[in-house]
């Protein structure tokens, strides 16, 4: 039986354990002037002032050139893609892609030594920017329960240790495996189909926190849960529409190709709350232009539409274009292609004798001109070739699914999606997050999928919907979930409802990350914890003597091969594909029908099978070592055939009008990144092109809401959430003004994830609706710290 232990036991024993959060320090925060355009000489300064930092100036700028290059390795950053023709000898690599580089290719190292001197709750006083840049991991670490220190342990002993785990779980769903988006498509497909012969599809991913919106979205509407544009159609479209998407900071390269669109005579319209630097304009580092000249201006129309407007802007450009046909009769929507290729034609255009959807009353709720609204429905009206483009800003809104959808209603109007220069365009983050669902990395895999998995190798594979990630942590709060195993990522950073997560974690039995580097999700642990070091992508990856080849699918479903340069740090580290075989073996043993072995040994074995489990990896291993790889089907891309239930047809979805509510007090919040970051990876403590220099504790507030609170620019405040009658609190932030529209907000995360419900979710995604979040804001109270306290005690005595 439990020994229970009093609150005052527990309040004295607090400082064992570690904070969820980033310490609440303010740093020196200094404002300089927002910029109005992206990269150039700054980026390139950036770009190589890391490499200094990692203490890897000629290993990492060696590397450098071979990233994204034919034969070289796949940047670990974004999935924007490579052109497919030639490569710069340049570089084909941004600044974040860089700052990535240097953090893997860096020189520093975090030894078994360094976790002797460091305990896991002194590691957690330091941010998550100092945590990052201690080095890379060497050796297979422990932490025993009860233990303070992490501790070296033998590979062959941590996979007897978390072998002994999973057998003795009640059952295979009592344990759930989390995937990045930086995992290889070999290591991937090992991993799933452990997971599965093992007995569970309790297998959360990054993409239910990022587009898993994007896919639920599109599926039934076009057919394919992915994009339909190649890199090309930038060159040859009319319009790019981008939407709740930053390409300066999220997608750097992404902005080349919008210079050639500009180049080549296409406009381009920009959505966002804030005039993101990379929205205006692009100096391009390897252009004269770019580096002494004016660079090339982007957005021809920027539209500043309110947190959530967005569904009321989309469909007021739906009105307008349905009013310019009626005036011009067959000029402004593609009949042909409506009658051809789509369904429910009649039903969407009656929706807008809806009074609602006046055109003035549109425009108030999105919070945009109704001048300009007309402006971006004449620059759509008579033209084709429209590309739309967008990032989290929509899919982690809690009507994502719908937004999607009604920005395919418009390509749909106009005939855009399966033609050159034309079509949806979802700007994914990791590197190889695409390629993971493509592998099966999936919770609610498909009958067809299992069916074929189950008849090649032949074991009986679970049928129920497993956990995604939202799922997970009520399920590992409510004990369902005992063992958890982390195939890379910082599932806890990255997670919402920072608190709740936190606590749940220290329920886990065991807790097992696959890391490059140390961060917070491997401080805040389970009551045994293990980390296995692993290879990053820039790593020479040998097996049996002989280097070797992963590969990746990039946002625009092009499949090609990486294969690393640099040696490792240290000789202690296993590559994630045998991570799992050995896993699997330790596991399963003689049960076991796959041949791991196999796989461990040759990552051509693992393609081999690929290729016979899912569908357009036909001669994988000699397509993927052709120069660029190859193309995945996309029949909607290619055939302007959508969904087959449908006799290939796309209908038009319905959507609601969200009605957005606040009271008084209350102010919308989003989260989003800083330039110096990469999802939950803080590669510095400045946001250049917005202005704020040396701080991530900010909050962007329009300067009439700072009067309306009586506050002003500078003060310290606390920021509180009340979903679901819980208080919620981020405390010690500094209010910076910005140009935002009224009663919105922007903070960075992780420092607010805490503010995020784990029930504030996107509707039918069920991802964490981050861009949503309704927030009070106070003066900085001291005593607030006690509150984060007594949230961690209770969490404490809750486990």
């Amino acid at each position: 039986m439990k020994e229970e232990k009093s609150i005052e036991e527990i309040k004295s024993e607090i400082k064992h354990f570690p904070d969820a959060e980033n310490p609440y320090k303010l740093l020196d925060l200094k404002l300089t002037p927002v910029e109005k355009w992206a990269a150039g000489v700054p980026a390139v300064i950036a770009a190589i002032s890391d490499l200094f930092e990692e203490k890897t100036v000629i290993r990492g700028t060696r590397a450098l050139f071979k990233m994204n290059q034919f034969g070289g390795f796949d940047c670990p950053s974004c999935a924007w893609p490579d052109p497919d023709d030639e490569r710069s000898p340049l570089g084909e690599y941004c600044e974040n892609g860089a700052k990535a580089l240097a953090e893997e290719a860096t020189t520093k190292r975090v030894t078994p030594e360094f976790f002797a001197k460091n305990s896991v709750y002194d590691l957690a006083k330091m941010n998550d920017y100092q945590i990052g840049k201690l080095g890379r991991l060497t050796d297979p670490m422990y932490l025993p329960k009860g233990g303070t220190h992490y501790q070296k342990i033998s590979w062959d002993d941590a996979f007897k240790k978390i072998a002994e785990h999973l057998n003795k779980l009640d059952s295979p769903n009592e344990a759930a495996f989390y995937t990045s988006g930086r995992t290889s498509n070999e290591a991937s497909f090992v991993y799933q189909l452990f997971a599965k012969e093992f007995g569970t599809n309790n297998m959360p991913d990054c993409s239910n926190m990022c587009h898993e919106t994007s896919g639920t979205a599109l599926i039934p509407v076009i057919g394919i849960g992915k994009g339909t544009v190649k890199l090309e159609d930038f060159d040859n479209a009319d319009v790019v529409v981008i939407i709740g998407q930053n390409p300066g900071t999220n997608a750097p390269r992404m902005m080349s190709a919008l210079e050639k669109t500009k180049n080549n005579g296409g406009k381009i319209i920009a959505i966002n709350p804030l005039p993101e630097a990379g929205l205006m304009g692009f100096h391009n580092p390897q252009q004269l232009n770019g580096v002494i000249g004016h660079g090339v201006k982007l957005a021809d129309l920027y539209l500043p539409v309110k947190i959530n407007g967005d569904m009321a802007l989309l469909k007021a450009l739906e009105r307008l274009l349905l009013e310019m046909e009626a005036k011009f009769p067959g000029q402004v929507l593609d009949m042909d292609f409506i009658s051809e290729k789509t369904m429910g034609f009649e039903a969407f255009a009656e929706q807008f004798e809806n009074p609602s959807y006046h055109i003035d009353a549109l425009a108030r709720e999105c919070g945009v001109r109704r001048e300009d609204l007309e402006e971006a429905a004449s620059m759509l009206a008579f033209k084709k070739k429209i590309i739309v483009c967008w990032g989290m800003g929509l899919t982690q809104q809690p009507n994502g699914v719908d937004m999607i959808r009604e920005i395919v209603n418009i390509l749909l109007l106009k005939g855009s999606i399966g033609i050159k220069g034309g079509g949806v365009c979802s700007v994914r983050g990791n590197s190889n997050v695409q390629g993971n669902r493509t592998m099966l990395i999936n919770e609610k895999p498909t009958e067809a999928q299992l069916d074929r998995l189950q008849e090649y190798f032949g074991f009986q594979v679970p049928r129920a919907h497993g956990y995604d990630v939202v799922r997970a942590i009520k399920a590992i709060h409510e004990g369902k979930i005992k063992f958890m195993f982390c195939m890379g990522g910082n599932f806890l950073s990255a997670t919402p409802d920072t608190t709740y997560t936190a606590n749940a974690m220290r329920k886990l039995e065991l807790l097992v990350c696959v890391s490059t580097k140390l961060n917070r999700g491997h401080l805040i642990h389970g009551k045994e914890a293990i980390i296995l070091p692993t290879y990053g992508r820039s790593d020479k990856d040998i097996v049996n003597g002989e280097v070797q080849i992963v590969t990746a699918e990039n946002s625009m479903g092009v499949v090609q091969h990486s294969k690393g340069m640099l040696d490792a740090v240290s000789d202690n580290l296993i590559n994630e594909t045998q991570i799992a075989c050995r896993m699997a073996m330790e596991t399963l043993k003689d049960r076991s029908v796959v041949d791991w072995q196999r796989y461990h040994d040759s990552y051509d074995a693992v393609r081999d099978d690929i290729e016979q489990c899912i569908p357009g990896f036909e001669n994988f291993n000699v397509r993927v070592r052709e120069k660029g790889g190859f193309y995945l089907p996309n029949r909607a891309r290619d055939e302007q055939y959508f969904v087959p239930q449908l006799g290939g047809k796309a209908p038009f979805t319905l959507t609601e009008l969200p009605v957005n509510s606040l009271e008084a007090d209350e102010f919308m919040m989003a989260t989003t990144r800083t330039h110096d970051q990469f999802n939950t990876t803080i590669y510095g403590l400045d946001d250049r092109y917005r202005g704020i220099k040396n701080e991530r504790r900010v909050i962007f507030m329009n300067q009439k809401d700072i009067d309306s609170l009586g506050f002003k620019a500078g003060d310290k405040v606390d920021l509180y959430n009340f979903d679901d009658g819980i208080e919620r609190v981020a405390p010690l932030f500094v209010i910076v003004s910005y140009q935002i529209p009224e009663k919105n907000t922007m903070t960075y995360f992780p420092e607010t994830n805490v503010l995020v419900s784990v029930n504030n979710v996107v509707k039918d995604s069920n991802m964490p609706a981050s861009k949503y979040v309704k927030i009070q804001i106070k003066q900085h109270d001291p005593a607030v710290y006690k509150k984060v306290d007594e949230m961690l005690i209770q969490g404490e005595i809750d486990s």
